[in-house]
């Protein structure tokens, strides 16, 4: 136990302490711990990849859109060959893109979206052959 004098808003208190995280010795507190975060998060420094397999078909071909949002990038064309984890799409959704990627091999039957459309879960985006 530490008895202090605090000052707060101009008036002055004293108070006793209990110190909790002293060393054993008597040899003073120990290292202060670190300051609370209070919900601080890192930055996102790594994509988001869209790898969920229940939304990565809805039928044989149909590439769909893992989640609401909006559609980014296409990045196939009807008649082009792709190979299965190919990046096709790119969709934006709460600031963070997540790629989407050819869930087989085969030619690009057709692209149902352009860039900017909103997409809802589970829009068909291309369809492979």
């Amino acid at each position: 136990m530490k008895r202090l004098k605090v000052t707060v808003d101009g008036k002055t208190y004293d108070v006793v302490v209990e110190v909790v995280d002293e060393i054993p010795g008597g040899s003073g507190p120990a290292a202060p711990p670190p300051p609370p975060t209070h919900g601080a998060t890192a930055p996102l420094t790594a994509p988001v990849v869209a790898t969920n397999p229940k939304h990565a078909t809805s039928s044989a071909g149909d590439v769909t859109s893992p989640l609401a949002g909006k559609l980014v990038s296409v990045g196939v064309n009807p008649g082009q060959d792709v190979a299965e984890g190919t990046q096709v799409a790119t969709v934006e959704a709460m600031k963070m893109n997540i790629y989407i990627y050819a869930p087989k091999t085969g030619k690009v039957a057709a692209v149902l979206v352009n860039p900017g459309d909103a997409v809802k879960e589970g829009s068909v985006i291309l369809r492979i052959a």
